[in-house]
């Protein structure tokens, strides 16, 4: 019997790969692979997609945080308050624009940001607040807002998860000053290499965001800021462009996938996490359960052909270079505890009803 992969991309359907070569080959004849029309048009797509009114294409998602951090224009020792329960690159992004990351508590039902612990985390030298959108949910935006106009921050997203997420008719990337996404491979709209892109209604944010991504440059060998080499390139933008108006039918999917889990996993050894609090909240990037006994768990879906990853399994204060971050003053308990917890099952677009069945079976027979 087939393994049950968290991603199978040898599954992408057959008329999707036509489009995908056909979309090099357009690429190769047209002898432009650099900043070209195709990277125009999908920026033009993605802001519209994300109700912004502009998208800056880069190289990945980490340096959509390094320049969106470096268009705030921070002073020296500015700190940036973000979650300790999310992928390296989202505090690598704030350290290497020059700001200092802070780490908050979460909240353990979904592993998001919790507001409390961020106002403990306040300082005058706090300037933002940077939301990650874990395994593709947002919740509380309203409150969010409420917070950093309280306390005069600025909102920002990590957006890498959350493609096509929305709260109350508002969707991911529309919400703070400007979004970081990413379009890694295994992203809901992801590209066959590396990709990103920073969203924002801020043109002046936009203009600045085209120069950094692109040697500083403000036009051909004028470069009037220190900018880095971070283009998403013609061929990742072309396939983009022509998986973007699948992406509603795959995110559909996934919510299917998640709905059936949510419906039928029953094993009292497992916790799902909170259910999401909108029909737009989650697109189920990951789908994550917590249990007490991950590594038997582990071990009982792999004997079963069901494959599974940790998202993610060390919080960012226990990684080396960012030990002595500052941190909430009560600890983070909460974001500890599920970092030694969480486990990521299957839920990929490609999966079939009697593959679900298999993860539902195998989960409820722990």
């Amino acid at each position: 019997m087939e393994p049950v992969l968290l991603n199978d991309f040898r599954r992408i359907p057959p008329a999707i790969r036509r489009e995908l070569t056909a979309a090099t080959e357009e690429v190769v004849a047209s002898g432009w692979f650099v900043l070209g029309k195709q990277v125009t048009a999908f920026e033009r797509a993605w802001a519209d997609y994300c109700a912004t009114r502009h998208a800056i294409g880069v190289a990945n998602g980490m340096d959509a945080i390094e320049i969106g951090v470096r268009t705030l224009n921070l002073p020296a020792g500015a700190e940036i308050i973000t979650t300790p329960m999310t992928a390296f690159a989202t505090v690598l992004g704030i350290i290497r624009a020059g700001a200092t990351p802070v780490l908050a508590d979460i909240d353990p039902t979904t592993g998001l940001l919790d507001p409390q612990s961020v106002e403990r985390c306040i300082s005058p030298r706090t300037r933002a607040v940077l939301l990650v959108h874990l395994y593709g949910q947002i919740r509380a935006v309203g409150a969010w807002e409420e917070l950093c106009a309280h306390y005069g921050l600025t909102l920002l997203e990590d957006a890498a998860q959350a493609h096509g997420a929305d709260s109350a008719g508002r969707r991911a990337g529309a919400i703070g000053k400007w979004a970081a996404y990413s379009f890694y491979p295994t992203k809901n709209l992801g590209c066959i290499g590396d990709g990103g892109a920073l969203c924002t209604n801020d043109p002046d944010i936009a203009a600045r965001s085209g120069q950094y991504r692109n040697y500083g440059q403000s036009e051909r060998y004028h470069h009037p800021v220190i900018g880095l080499n971070s283009r998403l390139d013609e061929v990742q933008a072309a396939f983009l462009l022509r998986l973007l108006p699948h992406l509603p039918e795959t995110t559909e999917r996934r919510r299917a996938i998640a709905s059936a889990y949510r419906r039928s996993i029953r094993s009292t050894k497992i916790e799902l996490l909170a259910e999401p609090d909108g029909p737009g909240n989650h697109v189920y990037h990951l789908f994550v359960v917590r249990t007490r006994k991950r590594a038997a768990l582990q071990a009982h879906l792999s004997v079963l052909g069901i494959q599974t990853l940790i998202h993610y399994p060390i919080c960012i204060h226990h990684q080396p270079p960012t030990r002595n971050l500052r941190c909430d003053p009560e600890g983070l308990g909460h974001a500890e505890l599920f970092a030694g917890e969480c486990l990521s099952i299957p839920c990929h677009p490609y999966m079939i009803d009697s593959e679900v069945e298999r993860v539902i079976a195998a989960m409820n027979s722990f």
